[in-house]
């Protein structure tokens, strides 16, 4: 019976101690000096809402409403945004009305092409202006089209 109950206490003690080092071995240990997880992280309100025609030029207009926020990873980059600010929105306006195909507009992967389109000219913008600042993603907090 002794056996048993000490069998009993070793298993129990071995099921449970064991797996703890392997555990702890597995997961990585945070380095503050990764380059992969940013430090820091602000969002930039782009105000007021985009509002701009859209589509074929027809008999009835087409709308599309969008608030913008843009993404940035350091602490600088809202005061050079807010400088350049009416040039930004400026490309925005026009990208909005490059767009004619308001199906594809409409669909996740249209949207998704835009935003990318948006970063990328946005970023342009702020390379030209020699601010050495960087857009890391544009959101759309509403992104409406009337038609």
């Amino acid at each position: 019976m002794m056996n048993r109950y000490l069998a009993f206490w070793i298993s129990l003690i071995l099921v449970v101690a064991l797996p703890l080092p392997v555990t702890a071995e597995d997961e990585p240990e945070a380095d503050e000096t990764s380059e992969e997880a940013p430090t820091f992280t602000d969002y930039v309100e782009m105000k007021p809402s985009f509002v701009t025609h859209v589509g074929e030029p027809s008999e009835r207009l087409k709308y599309l409403k969008a608030d913008v926020t843009l993404r940035v990873n350091s602490e600088t980059a809202r005061a050079a945004i807010e400088t350049h600010m009416p040039r930004l929105r400026h490309e925005l306006v026009m990208l909005f009305g490059e767009q004619t195909d308001l199906e594809t507009l409409s669909s996740p992967e249209g949207q998704q092409a835009v935003r990318e389109e948006a970063r990328t000219r946005l970023n342009q913008v702020l390379e030209q202006q020699r601010t050495d600042e960087q857009i890391v993603n544009v959101l759309f907090s509403t992104f409406v089209i009337q038609r």
